[in-house]
């Protein structure tokens, strides 16, 4: 495969002295001489004068002459080349692009919707020319089908019911996400001679039509999360408050009352609401 090749073209601002030389020193000895023939000159000045170019910072030509490729210029400034020469213009700024949200599954199966930001720059003047039909579009197409493969490698999220192992989400491992997505598209983007500067994920969200379910089910496993420290915290209380009416022997309870105990301090610390207490005025067994 060919390689860009940099060149160097001639000093604009010379060839300008030249053409200015020409087309009116041409004008002025036809008139002193007072012969037109002399005219004839100035339609080669017109052509010296097409091969005037101008580059912008952060602006490249890519030159061909009759369909051969010569060579690129990307250093700024005012140059002169070949008038025959077919000049294209590639832009080595860098660029952004939102894609569109998609609609994809997951690991799971389960459908989403994600778009993606990516930053990036033409790196190589003549893969971008040559190797692809329209490097803009082919940025585009091939960062869809890369987010595309990025949602599948991942679930949205890990559910302790499913028993998930999964270290990387798609919601939560935003880092290591953008990584893969980076790298994916770079490896893509490559044969057109685009560089990816950055890409990360720019919106995620379940599809509509699953989203109010998927939205019970987090609220369910939070609950449960929630109960299960809750429990926890009480089975510590209580088994703190038998060892101290234990060890500082302020009341002898048998396994019936202590059962009783456990039961009616399990129910407090557990409950979702403040517990109403009854006041016993008589003895312990009544």
């Amino acid at each position: 495969m060919k390689e860009e090749k940099i060149i160097v073209p001639a000093n604009g601002y010379l060839m300008l002295f030249v053409f200015l030389l020409l087309f009116f020193g041409t004008i002025a000895i036809a008139i002193l001489a007072q012969n037109p023939a002399f005219l004839l000159f100035i339609p080669l000045a017109i052509i010296i004068a097409a091969g005037f170019i101008m580059v912008q910072p952060n602006n490249s030509r890519v030159l061909l002459l009759f369909g051969k490729y010569v060579g690129s210029v990307k250093k700024n400034g005012f140059y002169w080349v070949n008038p025959f020469y077919t000049k294209k213009k590639i832009s080595l700024r860098a660029s952004n692009f939102d894609s569109e949200r998609l609609k994809v599954n997951d690991k799971l199966g389960n459908p989403v919707m994600i778009s993606t930001i990516l930053v990036w720059r033409v790196q190589n003047t003549y893969k971008a020319a040559f190797d692809v039909d329209n490097f803009e579009n082919f940025v585009r197409v091939q960062t869809d089908a890369a987010v595309r493969k990025l949602a599948s490698m991942y679930p949205y999220d890990n559910f302790a019911d499913e028993g998930l192992t999964e270290d990387i989400t798609l919601r939560s491992s935003v880092n290591e996400v953008s990584n893969a997505l980076e790298k994916e598209i770079d490896e893509r983007l490559s044969i057109a001679g685009i560089e990816v500067l950055e890409a990360r994920i720019g919106y995620l969200a379940y599809a509509q039509e699953i989203a109010n379910a998927m939205l019970k089910r987090q609220q369910a496993t939070a609950i449960v999360a929630a109960r299960h420290k809750i429990v926890e915290g009480a089975v510590s209380m209580v088994e703190m408050a038998l060892h101290e009416l234990s060890k500082k022997q302020i009341i002898d309870l048998d396994d019936e009352r202590k059962a009783a105990m456990v039961s009616n301090l399990m129910v407090i610390l557990c409950g979702d609401k403040d517990a109403s207490p009854v006041l016993n005025t008589g003895t312990l067994s009544h």
